[in-house]
C-alpha cells in the first residue's frame, strides 16, 4: 500500500505543477501584442504541451487514489467523512483541468476575451483546492 500511496502522492504533485503553469501561459497569451506571430505561437505549442502532459498525469494520479479506496478501503467505514469532502474536492479539480482545456481551445482560436488579470486570478483556484485537499488527507477534521 505505501508504494501506491507514494506513486498517489507523486502523480498529484506532478499534474498539480502542470495545473499551476498552465494558467500563467494563459496570462503570457493573454499579453502577447497583436502581430506578434512568432511568440503567440511559441505559447500556444508551450500551451498544448504541457495540457497533453498534465492530463497524461492526472489519470495516474486518480487511478491511483480510487486503487486506495476501494482497494486497499482508505476512507471506508464510519467517521471518514473527510474522504467524501475530498472527493468532491478532487471532482472540482477535474472541473477546473477541463477549463483549462476549454479556455486553451479558445486561445488558440483567438476567441478568448479573458484579460490577463483574470488569468492572474483563474490561476490561484488550483492552489486552494490543494490547500483544502491537503488539510482533508492530513487533518480529517470530520
Amino acid at each position: 500500500m505505501l508504494w501506491v500511496k507514494s506513486l498517489h502522492i507523486v502523480f498529484v504533485t506532478s499534474w498539480f505543477a502542470g495545473l499551476f503553469y498552465l494558467p500563467r501561459i494563459f496570462v503570457n497569451l493573454a499579453m502577447v501584442p497583436p502581430g506578434s506571430v512568432a511568440e503567440r505561437e511559441r505559447l500556444m505549442l508551450m500551451a498544448r504541451k504541457l495540457m497533453r502532459f498534465t492530463t497524461l498525469l492526472a489519470v495516474p494520479a486518480v487511478g491511483l487514489g480510487f486503487w486506495l479506496w476501494l482497494g486497499y478501503g482508505i476512507g471506508k467505514g464510519p467517521g471518514n467523512g473527510w474522504l467524501h469532502a475530498k472527493l468532491a474536492l478532487v471532482l472540482l479539480v477535474l472541473g477546473y483541468h477541463h477549463a483549462c482545456g476549454v479556455l486553451l481551445r479558445k486561445l488558440g482560436a483567438e476567441q478568448s476575451t479573458r484579460s490577463h488579470r483574470w488569468y492572474r486570478w483563474f490561476n490561484e483556484i488550483p492552489v486552494l483546492l490543494l490547500l483544502a485537499i491537503v488539510v482533508l488527507v492530513v487533518v480529517k477534521p470530520f
